[in-house]
C-alpha cells in the first residue's frame, strides 16, 4: 500500500494536466482518426483521449518527483546501470513480496502501451514490443542522465531488468488486445475511401491541417531569410522589398494549398487527402467549378481573417449557422 501510494500524488498531478494536454492534442488526435476510420467515432475518440491520459500518468509515474538538493535520497548520480537481467533474482531473495510487486508494476505500466499500439494504432507484435522497448529505454535513459541534463543530477538509474519487464508488458497489452478483437472487431485499417460529403468537424480538421502546413512553410521561410539577411547581398535584397515578396509568396501558398492542390487532386487539399474528404461535394465544370473555389477561397479568407474588428469576428458563427441549417458550406450551393 505505501507503494501504491508514493503514485497516488503523480496520477492527480497526470490528471489535473489531462484537460489542457488533450485540448492541444485535439487536432492531431481527429486528424489521426479520420484518417484511421474515415470517420469520427465516439469509442475511438475516447480511446484517443484515455491514451493521452496513458502518457502523462506514464511521464510521471517514471521521471517525477524531482528530488531537491544536491546529494541524499533519489540522487543516484555515479551509481553505474544495472546490466545484469538476472539480478531480479537476487532481489527476490532479498527483499521478498516488495521485490515481486515491483516486477508486476513494471509489466503493468507498459500493458496499455501494448494494447494501445494493437488496438489503436493497429502495429504488429514485433513494432508493438519494439515501441515498448523504445519508450522503456527513453525512460531509463532519461532517468540515468537527470533528463538528459535538463535536471543537474541524475535520479534513479538504469535498469535493464526494468527495460525487459517494461517489453513483457507491452507485449501482453498487445496480445490483450488481439483478443479482445475477436469479440469487438475494430474494423479493417485504412478501408473508408473518401467521403465527397465531409460534415463540418472534418472540414475544420483538414482547413487546421493545410493552416498547419502554411504556417509552418512561412515561418520556416521568414526564419532562413532572416538567417540569410546577415549576408550583404541577401540584407540589401531584403531590404529593397523582401517583406513584400515573402508576403506575396505567402499569398501565392495559400492560394497553391487551398485551390490550385484541390482543382488538380479531385477536391482534395493536403489535409483534406490526410483525413479522406474532397470539398466538392457534387460534379462541376469550366465557369462553374472556378466560380466554387473563388467562392470557397472568399469564405476561408472570411473565416481566418483577424482584421477588421468586428467583422472579423462575424465570418466563423455565420457560416456555422448556415451549415447548421442547410448542412451544407455556402460555396456548396454553386
Amino acid at each position: 500500500m505505501g507503494f501504491l501510494a508514493g503514485f497516488s500524488d503523480r496520477f492527480m498531478l497526470a490528471l489535473g494536466i489531462w484537460p489542457f494536454a488533450s485540448f492541444l492534442l485535439t487536432l492531431p488526435l481527429l486528424a489521426f482518426l479520420y484518417r484511421r476510420d474515415g470517420q469520427l467515432r465516439l469509442l475511438a475518440a475516447a480511446g484517443a483521449y484515455a491514451a493521452v491520459l496513458y502518457g502523462l500518468a506514464l511521464v510521471f509515474f517514471t521521471l517525477w518527483p524531482l528530488p531537491e538538493g544536491t546529494e541524499g535520497l533519489g540522487i543516484t548520480y555515479g551509481i553505474a546501470p544495472q546490466l545484469d537481467p538476472l539480478a531480479f533474482i537476487g532481489d527476490i531473495r532479498r527483499d521478498g513480496v516488495k521485490a515481486v510487486f515491483q516486477i508486476a508494476a513494471n509489466v503493468a505500466f507498459f500493458v496499455p502501451l501494448g494494447f494501445i499500439a494493437r488496438r489503436g494504432l493497429r502495429l504488429g507484435l514485433i513494432a508493438s514490443t519494439a515501441a515498448g522497448l523504445a519508450a522503456s529505454a527513453l525512460i531509463e535513459t532519461a532517468q540515468l542522465t537527470g533528463l538528459f541534463g535538463l535536471y543537474p543530477y541524475a535520479y534513479r538509474t538504469f535498469d535493464v531488468d526494468d527495460l525487459a519487464w517494461n517489453v513483457a508488458g507491452a507485449a501482453l497489452g498487445w496480445l490483450a488486445a488481439a483478443l479482445l478483437a475477436r469479440l469487438l472487431p475494430e474494423g479493417e485499417a485504412y478501408s473508408q475511401p473518401v467521403t465527397h460529403e465531409p460534415g463540418f468537424v472534418r472540414r475544420a480538421v483538414a482547413l487546421c491541417v493545410d493552416m498547419t502546413i502554411f504556417v509552418g512553410a512561412i515561418g520556416a521561410s521568414a526564419l532562413l531569410v532572416m538567417v540569410a539577411s546577415y549576408l550583404p547581398v541577401v540584407g540589401a535584397l531584403w531590404s529593397a522589398g523582401g517583406a513584400e515578396a515573402l508576403a506575396a509568396a505567402a499569398v501565392a501558398l495559400f492560394v497553391v494549398l487551398e485551390a490550385i492542390v484541390p482543382w488538380a487532386c479531385g477536391g482534395s487539399t493536403p489535409g483534406g487527402s490526410f483525413v479522406r474528404m474532397s470539398c466538392e461535394t457534387k460534379e462541376r465544370a469550366g465557369a462553374r467549378r472556378l466560380a466554387f473555389y473563388g467562392a470557397r477561397l472568399a469564405v476561408i479568407v472570411a473565416c481566418l481573417m483577424v482584421w477588421p474588428w468586428p467583422a472579423c469576428f462575424l465570418a466563423v458563427p455565420l457560416v456555422l449557422g448556415f451549415y447548421l441549417v442547410a448542412r451544407k458550406m455556402p460555396y456548396d450551393c454553386i
